[in-house]
């Protein structure tokens, strides 16, 4: 690898932005935040670019599998430090980050991916059996962790007990691990599409994808330590404007996610939205299926309470998002109409968030 593309914006970013962010200079004022918030742009813009390098090398699925699982670590530490910090007045943070992570991934990442395709391609085709899979494995983990909570009588409210927990986080490993076997040994072929012309894509050196793989977790650490730096800023914004502070949560996932949402838009307008269902269902399925055992695993080792279950509204908005998705990939292709009901979905979403 030569010198001359270390000085590229995708090497350069990501250090000054560590730099930026040990320099104390963070939350100085209303010019240092829109500084930080720059620097967060550029690292999300880097981390999409060191993810495409580490795909082309290692080929799908596996591509999409490594940014789902790096996103989720990341969302997990950021969760838990949080839970951990914040003491019995952060028992619902796990459940409202997971919700809103998993409704912008559907509705929103989704959808865009949708409708940008639709746009410039008209229809885009993709394996019905891919989305099956997921959607099979999304739904039921889904229900168990947070819709059933509100449903047992071991402990009042939208609880689940000790040995509850332990059954659930057990249950939810082992969808995903076998999802993973599935996805990636027995039927891989249902999450590949052949690539017509091979001889046009670069492969990059070994060396290069180790770099890339480098400042790729680089990047996602530092985009989650600058949002939750910036979470203040945020929930003041927020308060300022009148909104619930259930928002600030909205929009710090939304962060968390745009490396993947960005990869997953761009692979769109490439006309591979095989890929784009890959890093948008396989990100829903790692953020859920690996956050709530995690944070289980913490609840339980420093006796914090855990709500999991949601209310009425949000099991209804969840509800008819899970509804859409599937019937919008049905049929293995694609067209503006489901883009553009999912957009909705999110709009409604986020309006009930503002407005509930």
């Amino acid at each position: 690898m030569r010198f001359k593309e270390l000085l590229h914006y995708t090497y350069i970013f990501p250090v000054l932005t560590v730099g930026y962010y040990f320099s104390g200079l963070m939350g100085g004022g209303v010019i240092y935040d829109i500084i930080a918030g720059i620097f967060l742009i550029g690292s999300v813009l880097s981390a999409v670019h060191h993810a495409e390098v580490v795909a082309h090398k290692v080929g799908e699925p596996f591509g999409s599998i490594i940014l789902a699982l790096c996103i989720t670590i990341i969302e997990v530490a950021l969760i838990i430090s949080l839970m951990v910090a914040g003491g019995d007045q952060a028992i619902t943070l796990a459940r409202d980050t997971v919700f809103a992570a998993v409704m912008l991934i559907l509705n929103g990442i989704l959808g865009i991916c949708i409708l940008v395709g639709g746009v410039k391609y008209h229809e885009q085709f993709f394996a019905r059996t891919s989305a099956t899979t997921y959607l099979v494995s999304i739904v039921s983990i889904l229900v168990l962790t947070l819709v059933l909570p509100n449903f047992t009588s071991s402990v009042n409210g939208p609880f689940y007990n000790e040995a509850q927990l332990i059954f659930i986080s057990i249950a939810c490993l082992a969808i995903y691990g076998v999802f993973l076997m599935v996805q990636t040994v027995r039927h891989r072929s249902y999450f590949i599409v052949p690539d017509e012309h091979p001889e046009e894509h670069y492969i990059p050196t070994l060396t290069k994808t180790f770099i890339s793989f480098a400042f790729l977790v680089i990047c996602l650490i530092i985009v989650v330590l600058m949002a939750k730096g910036l979470s203040n800023t945020i929930e003041e914004m927020v308060q300022s404007l009148g909104a619930p502070k259930s928002l600030v949560g909205v929009i710090i996932a939304a962060v968390v996610l745009l490396p993947e949402g960005v990869a997953a838009i761009r692979a769109a307008r490439a006309n591979q939205i095989q890929s784009s269902l890959n890093l948008a269902l396989g990100s829903a399925l790692a953020s859920i299926g690996l956050t709530i055992p995690a944070v289980s695993a913490v609840c339980i080792m420093y006796d914090i309470p855990l709500v999991l279950g949601l209310d009425k509204k949000d099991i209804i908005l969840l509800s008819l998002s899970v509804f859409i998705v599937m019937l919008s990939l049905s049929r293995g292709k694609t067209n503006i109409l489901y883009g553009t009901v999912l957009l909705v979905n999110l709009a409604a979403y986020i309006f009930t968030v503002i407005v509930p």
